[in-house]
């Protein structure tokens, strides 16, 4: 299988157009249905209700244009089942996260759900030998990839908290995937991820501030399984295994960053880790003066920073790599500890 630059560029633009015309229709079905995130609860900072559904023009969009792409660039039945089995459970992931929106489950449900979409995955990679990073032992490859998996789907739904914050995020993360595999000859990492990247900008031009749309846990945990799955068996250029694994962290960097500050904060504080609260790396900016616009902006830039340390590493001799490497780490600790310090008991302010 290869894909050529051209029909890179077609995937992520056709994703962008498929995901820009259905979210709008995703707006009207939940206003109909009255499927909107109320400002009902004390860590929601929006005043006026804001439809749902927005991830379901995600996951159409994203199905839609693989469908389509797959007559296109004519995929074989490895490639296919291989596709397939990142989707489906993704799919299914961002279908559990739909009834969240509707019914607001409890955090065990769905953490468990998150589990088995989790195992599944995993066992499919580890039995296929198709892990990015392996360790040579398929036990720790199968717990390492679930415990990644689950994670990062929950990094990014907690990290889902301010207008185009992450789906402006998960848009850069996928495109700086996109451009690696491609340049790595990795074509159906590289032909999804552009999808991914396409759809997400798609959905952005309707959620940026002020949203018009949120795409809700259903696009929230749609987006983390699918791409946390995709860095699992993303394969980094280089030899020192430390670097490769620290290649999928940094495209990621921003809601691990986010998820750790909260987190934390929150056990300090003696409260659940998976209480909702206005102590994410938003809010703290947001109490800083700024506003919305520039808070995502801020995120934005950051991840283009992390994901350029990825490029770096990816690409430079293997006697640089440990520079580089400490400097992109260093770099995560000194926001860790600047975020962490914010008061997060001021009262928000300039919120629009």
């Amino acid at each position: 299988m290869t894909v050529s630059g051209f029909q890179y560029l077609a995937l992520f633009f056709l994703s962008i157009l498929v995901c820009g015309a259905l979210t709008p229709l995703m707006k009207k079905l939940a206003i109909k249905f009255a499927i909107m995130d109320r400002p009902n609860q004390d860590h929601k900072t929006h005043v006026q209700p804001i439809p749902y559904l927005g991830g379901l023009a995600i996951i159409g969009a994203v199905w839609a244009v693989v469908w389509l792409g797959s007559f296109a660039i004519k995929l074989d039945d490895r490639t296919f089942q291989m596709v397939f089995t990142i989707l489906l459970p993704a799919t299914i992931m961002g279908l559990v996260g739909l009834w969240d929106d509707i019914k607001n489950l409890r955090p065990l449900p769905r953490f468990l759900a998150q589990t088995a979409g989790g195992a599944f995955t995993a066992g499919f990679i580890v039995s296929t030998n198709t892990v990015g990073s392996p360790t040579g032992n398929d036990i720790f490859d199968f717990i390492i990839s679930v415990a990644w998996i689950v994670g990062i789907t929950n990094a990014i739904n907690f990290f889902d908290n301010l207008d185009g914050g992450a789906a402006g995020t998960v848009a850069i993360s996928s495109l700086g995937l996109t451009l690696l595999s491609a340049t790595s000859n990795q074509f159906y990492l590289a032909s999804l991820s552009a999808v991914l990247s396409g759809a997400t900008f798609g959905f952005l031009f309707w959620n940026r501030n002020p949203a018009r749309i949120y795409m809700g846990d259903a696009g929230a945990l749609f987006l983390g399984m699918l791409i946390s799955s995709l860095l699992v068996r993303f394969e980094p250029n280089p030899i020192n295994p430390y670097t490769s694994f620290a290649i999928p962290i940094l495209i990621l960097a921003v809601p691990i960053l986010d998820t750790s500050v909260a987190v934390i904060s929150r056990i300090a504080r003696k409260k659940s880790p998976f209480e909702g609260g206005q102590d994410h790396l938003s809010h703290r900016l947001l109490r800083r003066g700024l506003g919305r616009k520039q808070v995502a902006v801020i995120l934005w830039l950051i991840t283009i920073l992390f994901v350029s340390y990825a490029f770096i590493l990816s690409s430079i001799p293997f006697t640089l790599e440990g520079q580089v490497l400490l400097i992109s780490i260093m770099t995560w600790i000194v926001l860790f500890f600047w975020f962490f310090r914010q008061d997060h008991e001021v009262e928000i302010k300039n919120l629009n």
